[in-house]
This record gives structure tokens, sequence and C-alpha cells, in this order.
């Protein structure tokens, strides 16, 4: 992918998202791709979503949870010439596809990972529609053009993430560049998913959560009719016997210096160094600041007593999600 590279050093990208029409790299994004025709039965018995309700026309949130239902990825999976994708941060393609093929055994999969041989954009606002013909028509819907695939992405803006070899993705790119899209860094998409409520599993919080911590129930990313996958267990007792006391809840701080993926919240009103939440996705914004997602237990998010431990005069005030916590 050394020449998706190359362009994108002939292009000026805005390190913030400050326009009504974008054009956002994300290269920072990888695929696992499955085959073979025990694909869907594999993958069926290991993630938190039904994959029977996956076809060409239709993507769906998902996530990958270990033997205690503690979240190890969450990701986009989507269908394409009859080979299924899973779109996911970069940094967690390579341990969670050896994770994945730990479990086949003698299914007929194959798994490899394909981050390099596709480029992958979004476009967000207004114009977006205009500058790839038949976009998707609903969150989560999927087209497929030639060697182009547009995933129509939740948000409170027009948002089409968009998947090809490279030159059919520069077209796209020059093209809506000429309608007036203004390109930005991965830190505008940070902060689009962050306003759509979408979590994110890097690193940094891999085995953090259980699923219904991050949401995941809220933005469809579990079935719970489905049948056994790895965690089912757990996640069950959660959904049906357990009382939740963490969720994730959309945040504006004030800190110098940005606070990182992961970092601890801690409550004002203790002195214990005993943490209350942790940072699961952040980005600057135009106006300053920086928005963020961050599980926490519910008590001290609701009560606003929750503090950076890194910034003494860090502010942070609670912001609103796009859906509500059942």
């Amino acid at each position: 992918m050394q020449s998706w590279q190359d362009f994108l050093a002939t292009q000026t990208l805005n390190p913030v998202l400050d326009t009504d029409c974008a054009l956002c790299d994300l290269s920072h994004l990888g695929l696992i791709h499955v085959t073979g025709e025990d694909k869907s039965d594999f993958i069926q018995g290991q993630l938190t979503n039904d994959i029977t309700q996956v076809n060409d026309d239709i993507s769906q949130l998902s996530s990958y949870c270990d033997p205690k239902g503690r979240m190890l990825a969450s990701f986009r999976i989507f269908q394409h010439q009859e080979a299924l994708f899973m779109l996911m941060p970069r940094e967690q393609v390579e341990p969670i596809l050896r994770r994945l093929k730990m479990f086949v055994l003698r299914a007929k999969v194959t798994l490899e990972d394909v981050t390099e041989q596709l480029a992958i954009i979004e476009l967000a606002g207004d114009c977006a529609a205009s500058c790839v013909s038949h976009p998707p028509d609903a969150v989560n819907a999927v087209t497929h053009q030639a060697a182009l695939t547009v995933i129509r992405a939740p948000g409170d803006r027009s948002r089409l993430q968009i998947l090809g070899d490279v030159e059919s993705v520069q077209a796209i790119w020059r093209q809506a560049a000429q309608q007036g899209a203004v390109p930005i860094s991965s830190q505008g998409w940070r902060l689009l998913d962050i306003r759509a409520g979408l979590p994110q599993i890097y690193s940094a919080t891999t085995g953090a959560f259980v699923p219904q911590m991050a949401n995941m129930q809220l933005v469809d990313g579990i079935n719970f009719k489905k049948g056994c996958y790895t965690g089912q267990e757990v996640v069950a007792r959660m959904q049906y016997l357990g009382k939740l006391k963490r969720r994730m809840y959309r945040l504006h701080i004030n800190a110098d210096p940005m606070p990182k993926i992961g970092e601890d919240l801690y409550p004002k009103t203790a002195e214990s160094t005993q943490s209350t939440g942790k940072i699961v996705d952040i980005a600057p914004t135009a106006k300053g600041g920086y928005e963020a997602l961050a599980i926490g237990r519910i008590d001290d998010m609701e009560a606003d007593n929750i503090r950076l431990g890194t910034a003494e005069q860090a502010t942070i005030q609670r912001l609103s999600l796009p859906y509500v916590y059942a």
C-alpha cells in the first residue's frame, strides 16, 4: 500500500474536524478476511452478534470476547463476494487474527490480514452522497460498486466508509476534494465515532470491559437470542441477572496534555487510588479541548464525581449521546 501512502503524503490533512464536509483517511484501521465453506459457522461461535443477519447489503457492529466476557476487540463486519471482512483498529488485527486461528481446528476456514490490499477512507457531511454512485440509504447498509465497497456508519451527519483498490479510492478522494470536501486526519474520524457513541477497543483497553459496559447493546452490537459464543454466558448473565455498575459516557475534557486511551479516571471525593473509570477513545475538537468516550462507575459518572489523575487542573463535563440508556 505504499502507493496509497505516497498519495496521502501529497495531501494536507487538517488535525481537527472543523468542516461540514470532511474527507478522512482511515489507514489506522485494518481488515481481517474470512473465507471458506465453514466461515459463517465458525464466526458465529466467536462473536457477540448474529452473523446470519450479515449479507452483501447489511453490515453490523460486533465484538469478540474472552471466556470471561471481556472485550478483546470491537469492529464492523460485512460481506463481499462471499467473504467476510472484519474492520477494526489496525493495532488489533494481528493479536485478534492470531487468537481466532487458535480455534479453527478442523473447520474449513481461512483467516488473513488484508489490510495492505485495500485503501479505506470516510466521507462525512451533506456532500458525501453526491460523491458516490448509489450510496447506502440506511445506517449499516452496504453497496458495492465495481471495485468499491461503501458502508453507511452511524452519526449525526452522513458518514460513508469506502474501501477499495488504491486507484478507485484515489478517484473518489479527488472528486470529493473538487466538490469542497476538506481532508482531515484520523482524529476527525475518532471524533465522529465518539459523537455517535461507538466504542473502539485498542491495545490499551483490551480485556477491560464486558460489552454492556461499552453500550454495545445500544448500538446493535449484541444479539441475545443467538447461540453460544466465547464469553456468552457472562454477557447473558449480565443482561438477565446482573446489575450493570459501569457504562460508557461521552465527555468534554479540558486538559494538557491530551489524556491517553486507557487512562484512569478517579473519584473527586476520594483519596483512594482505585480507579472509577477509563478513557475509551478521545479526540481534539475545533473549539478547544477534547471529546472522549469513557467507561466508569454509574454513580460517580452521573454525579460528575470524576477527575483525571494526571492533570489536576483538568475540567470534565458530561455530554449527551445519541441513544438512551436502557
